[in-house]
């Protein structure tokens, strides 16, 4: 008797072991030939290859970008939109496995019915004073996932989980990377800037001198007016350059959620370019993929595609339903209890939608073609990921080479301006030539500056691309 009552459990159970559509089997190798020589194209052959550091930009030894990126982490409205997606998502996962489990609904009534007086109508009747009715019960149902369509949801609402939490992850690069080239390209406007400054001290010295040869007869007026020319043209560069540094304290500030202004005092007091380490790991393709966030969100994208295949193919088989209902009904709430005064009800139900028309079988299709599209785009993630890193490694290798030129270009340019001054105060130099030296510093100076700054950049966009930020 006892084999014979629990055969119906047991084969609910046996058959809510079946889970229909397809298992994932984990991403594809989107990019075989590059993991098979487990290098990019064009890293440097003599850079580690070993995974480099999260927080990277601490690396750059400079405590005030260290807490603008702890600031941005903070206060950015970007960051603050992925958590509130990920809370979303980690919602949408408890209320999918809430799914799984069975409703159970109470409630409690009271009724008061008093029927009408007949007297007046012949019939020899009265009224009857109020009846009191106490009702108290319990509803309790259960769909047993006969074919796996709830687990294939919880998976797909698992996998949509873990692809918010990836996209949190994807937002502390983006952002980490951004604070660093808006903060570098504000101390390069700011160097620059110093360094007009300097020019025009110099080549106010040299037009005050030259007036006072014009005054003396030894210099012409032509003399003067190229001189004050030169003047004014780099003084006419103070303006553009300050224009730029408002801008870029304006996007310091929104980067780390601050209002406009609100960074100007910590930031007004300019300060060197911070120095790049003289090694940058460089990470293999395998570590690559691992470490991009955004090829993470794909292929969690990829497995909560697959799984609704399966939720989807689930609607073509029948579904079981158990139904229950404990009741209890008193004319005073003190008997509810009584055996005398329940009523229970059990109903097992199975369901079959035989005859649909093709909608089961439209929107599996509309799965399978989801599933597609989604194999796709993190194909296209992969390819690109390795694209952005091979183009950073390129970009960062050259920008070096170009910044050893620029320093040497520099120092020659300073050599030769130093030697035109001393000539120039022994008399053996012009104005003209002094300045022509000043301004070829000046340009050398300038240009050195600037490719320090693009080199900083380029570090950062190689770490961008490398997919480090986030923490661990």
């Amino acid at each position: 008797m006892l084999a014979r009552s629990l055969l119906p459990l047991l084969t609910v159970g046996l058959l809510s072991a079946c889970t229909v559509g397809p298992d994932y089997q984990g991403a594809p190798d989107a990019a075989p030939k590059t993991l098979a020589a487990g290098r990019l194209p064009h890293a440097d052959s003599q850079a580690p290859n070993t995974p480099a550091v999260a927080q990277w930009w601490r690396t750059l030894n400079d405590p005030q970008l260290n807490e603008l990126v702890d600031m941005a982490f903070k206060n950015s409205p970007d960051i603050a939109t992925a958590q509130a997606r990920l809370m979303q998502s980690r919602a949408s996962l408890s209320g999918a496995r809430a799914d799984a489990m069975p409703k159970v609904t109470g409630d409690a009534a009271m009724l008061k019915l008093r029927s009408p007086d007949t007297s007046a109508l012949g019939g020899g009747g009265s009224g009857r004073g109020p009846l009191t009715l106490y009702l108290a019960g319990f509803d309790a149902s259960w769909e047993a996932d006969l074919f796996g369509g709830t687990r294939r949801a919880v998976e797909a609402a698992q996998a949509e989980a873990d692809a918010a939490q990836a996209q949190l992850a994807d937002a502390q690069v983006q952002l980490a990377a951004e604070v660093v080239q808006a903060y570098t390209d504000l101390r390069d406007q700011q160097a620059r800037l110093a360094l007009v400054d300097a020019s025009v001290d110099i080549e106010n010295q040299a037009l005050d001198l030259t007036q006072q040869r014009r005054s003396r007869g030894v210099a012409s007026q032509l003399q003067l007016e190229q001189v004050l020319t030169q003047a004014e043209n780099t003084q006419a560069q103070r303006l553009p350059l300050q224009a730029a540094i408002v801008e870029s304290l304006d996007q310091l500030g929104l980067l780390c959620g601050q209002e406009p202004g609100e960074l100007d005092s910590r930031l007004a007091t300019a300060k060197a370019l911070p120095a790049i380490p003289g090694v940058v790991p460089v990470a293999d393709p395998a570590a690559l993929l691992k470490a991009r966030p955004d090829i993470r969100v794909a292929e969690r994208k990829l497995a909560s595609s697959n799984a609704q295949i399966g939720e989807k193919t689930a609607d073509w088989f029948p579904k079981l339903s158990l139904m229950g209902d404990l009741s209890f009904s008193a004319g005073d709430p003190g008997h509810l209890a009584r055996k005398n005064n329940g009523t229970w009800l059990i109903l097992p139900r199975l369901t079959w939608n035989a005859l649909d028309f093709g909608r089961v079988a439209a929107s599996v299709k509309g799965a399978e073609a989801g599933h597609d599209e989604a194999l796709a785009q993190y194909k296209s993630v992969v390819l690109s990921a390795l694209r952005d890193a091979d183009v950073a490694l390129a970009r960062y290798g050259h920008q070096r080479q170009n910044v050893v030129l620029l320093r040497n270009v520099e120092a020659s340019a300073l050599r030769a301006a130093d030697l035109t001054r001393q000539r120039y105060r022994a008399g053996t130099a012009s104005t003209l030539d002094w300045l022509d030296a000043e301004r070829t510093r000046y340009q050398a100076q300038e240009s050195r500056i600037s490719g320090d700054a693009e080199l900083l950049k380029d570090f950062a966009s190689l770490h961008k691309a490398l997919g480090l930020g986030w923490a661990l």
